[in-house]
C-alpha cells in the first residue's frame, strides 16, 4: 500500500478499510501461505485416520497381531494417532512462526499505519 493510497483509505470507514486490505495482494499471499500448509496437512491426516479406522475394522487379524506382549498393532496405531496430532501441531507452529507470523506483523504495521 503506498503512501497516497494510506492517506486516501484513512478516509475510508473501518469496514471499507478492511474490505480494502482484504482484496490486497499481500493478504492475499498470507492466505496462500496459511493453505499450503493447512489443505495438505489436513488431506494427509484425515487418510491416515481412514486407513486407521479401516484397518480396524476390515483387518481384525492384522490389527490383533502381537508384537510385544500384549501391544498389538491396534495400540500402536492408536498411540500413533495421538502422537501424529502432536506432531502435525510442532509442524503447524514452526511453520506460521516462520512464514505466517512475520507476513501478518508487516499487513497489521501497514493497516496500523507503522510500516517499515
Amino acid at each position: 500500500m503506498s503512501t497516497s493510497e494510506r492517506a486516501q483509505s484513512d478516509d475510508l470507514p473501518e469496514s471499507s478499510r478492511w474490505a480494502e486490505v482484504q482484496a490486497s495482494p499481500e493478504f492475499a499471499d498470507l492466505r496462500h501461505r496459511l493453505r499450503r500448509f493447512v489443505f495438505p496437512m489436513t488431506a494427509i491426516f484425515l487418510v491416515w485416520y481412514l486407513v486407521y479406522v479401516l484397518l480396524a475394522d476390515y483387518a481384525h487379524g492384522f490389527m490383533a497381531t502381537k508384537v510385544i506382549g500384549n501391544i498389538n498393532i491396534a495400540l500402536i496405531l492408536g498411540i500413533l494417532q495421538f502422537v501424529s496430532t502432536f506432531v502435525i501441531t510442532g509442524l503447524y507452529v514452526r511453520y506460521a512462526n516462520r512464514n505466517l507470523d512475520p507476513k501478518a506483523e508487516e499487513i497489521r504495521a501497514e493497516i496500523e499505519g507503522t510500516g517499515k
